[in-house]
């Protein structure tokens, strides 16, 4: 692959100039229909030790309009990302719909150099190229366009560029390093692009001996992507925009075969507790439940719990009996509403990503990722294409959380539709739970039987061996508490012993 670059290739200076000032003019015009689109554009950044990769990145910083492109560079570590999965930084980093993000390094960085220098075995750096051409698939799915440029030096430019900035010492220490290791780093770079090239995110390999020619070069691949790009949507619009309208069909209830033998119907409803009984309990699970806080905090263990229910299922209480057994230091609570503008100018996920908590915390979700699966898929939100494909790209998000040593609680509260009907009444005529209580409820109760069905598809596909579901039975609310407080000291148990 990197000898069918074009090696040597250069360009005079006039004719890089002239050339230059029209693709500068045709990135511009680019930029600005893209800024109309829902597209958001990454751009990666990678290649030899030597080959200009920031020279090319601050070139495309002065031809684009630098308000609508964010460069981010992926060097060292910090603590702040050494605390959370290693794809958190780059989920933090993924550019707006309309917008480009240039990646600097990126999720092939590490793999590459821990399989050169040997620290990998080659099991697991095919693994996690698996796990880079999933991360893209899902991104292209959501509309992203991916621009892999990868830059090739030969390696006796290489080495004669060591040797002209190691005269005035000002080479970089990685250029040093990599050049002794020039064959090694070429395997296993080739082998890296060859697993993860593909139709929708191709690699483009640039030869970047002169350095006009790389940058210009660089130019014009990323603009042929994005007028193609724009061009596609443009087609897309324009025949959804002409095509005759769909006759109005009723609602579709959602058909889940995988559940067909209804998880829900098995919750034993009559579990309950007495008042006396109760209090008991949770006077003795809340004192556990603090020493075992503080002991994953000094473990530095990640903890993320997350609530769903059906509406009035007790999710705030449980909560508030979990918030109220530890330090108010040790954890966030996250309401999970609608999306704003800023979380919809991104894929779903990424306003989840950002909330993964630091070493020795907790981070509680209240309502959460699968809404994809569950209001989402029934009201119409999401194309039945997003929502079949979240079972996969959620488990995929939660092995991540659980191979970096996250303890994930999922707890699904489960009330019968008399005794939800019985609260809905009840926060009717009581003045302080009136704000409990909206049309949407109401209208959320009459679509019960669709909810069931996407709730058992949703267990059945997501309860996996790293992060089960635990389903509660909460027509008693004592009950209720009480589990969720058992399952959270069990966990925590399992973790810090």
């Amino acid at each position: 692959m990197f000898e069918a670059a074009e090696v040597g290739r250069k360009i005079p200076k006039q004719a890089f100039e002239t050339r230059a000032r029209e693709v500068q003019t045709a990135l511009l015009a680019a930029q600005r229909a893209l800024r109309d689109s829902s597209i958001p554009v990454v751009v990666i950044v990678s290649g030899v030790e030597g080959a200009g990769k920031g020279s090319v990145v601050n070139r495309l910083n002065e031809w684009l309009d630098a308000r609508g492109i964010e460069t981010n560079a992926f060097w060292d570590e910090t603590d702040e990302d050494r605390q959370r999965p290693r794809y958190w930084r780059f989920w933090r980093a993924l550019p707006a719909r309309g917008t480009i993000g240039i990646m600097f390094g990126s999720w092939y960085t590490r793999p590459i150099i821990d399989r050169v220098f040997q620290r990998v075995e080659e099991a697991e750096f095919d693994r996690e190229l698996a796990r880079i051409a999933e991360f893209e698939r899902m991104l292209v799915n959501d509309g992203a366009l991916i621009v892999k440029l990868w830059y090739h030096l030969p390696k006796k430019v290489q080495r004669k560029r060591l040797e002209a900035e190691s005269k005035d010492r000002r080479h970089s220490p990685l250029l040093k390093k990599f050049s002794k290791r020039y064959d090694r780093f070429s395997e296993v770079s080739e082998r890296a692009i060859r697993t993860t090239d593909s139709g929708p995110c191709p690699w483009h390999v640039v030869e970047a001996t002169d350095d006009r020619y790389r940058d210009l070069t660089t130019a014009e691949i990323l603009l042929e992507a994005v007028t193609r790009r724009l061009a596609d949507a443009a087609v897309t619009a324009a025949a959804e925009a002409t095509a005759p309208p769909t006759p109005t069909e009723p609602a579709r209830e959602p058909v889940a075969p995988e559940a067909s033998l209804t998880i829900l119907d098995r919750v034993d409803l009559t579990r309950a507790l007495s008042s006396k009984a109760y209090s008991r309990e949770l006077d003795r699970l809340q004192a556990k439940l603090r020493g075992l806080a503080w002991a994953a905090r000094a473990r530095r263990r990640h903890v993320i719990a997350v609530f769903e229910g059906w509406d009035a299922a007790g999710k705030g209480g449980a909560i508030r009996r979990v918030t109220g057994a530890m330090d108010a230091r040790l954890f966030r609570v996250i309401s999970v509403a609608a999306p704003t503008d800023e979380e919809r100018a991104h894929h779903y996920l990424w306003r989840f990503w950002r909330h993964v908590p630091r070493a020795g915390h907790v981070t509680i979700y209240d309502r959460s990722w699968y809404g994809r699966v569950l209001v989402e898929r029934v009201e119409g939100f999401a194309t039945d294409h997003e929502w079949r494909r979240a079972y996969e790209e959620i488990n995929e998000f939660e092995e991540q959380l659980c191979e970096h040593g996250t303890v994930l609680m999922k707890f699904w509260l489960h009330i019968s539709p008399e005794e939800q009907l019985e609260r809905f009444r009840e926060r009717e005529v009581t003045p302080w739970k009136e704000h409990k209580i909206t049309p949407e409820d109401w209208r959320n109760r009459e679509r019960w039987g669709a909810y069931e069905l996407a709730v058992n598809e949703m267990v059945a596909r997501t309860s996996t061996a790293f992060a089960p579901w635990k389903v509660v039975a909460a027509n008693d609310k004592r009950w209720a508490r009480t589990e969720v407080l058992r399952t959270f000291c069990d966990r925590l148990e399992e973790a810090v012993s």
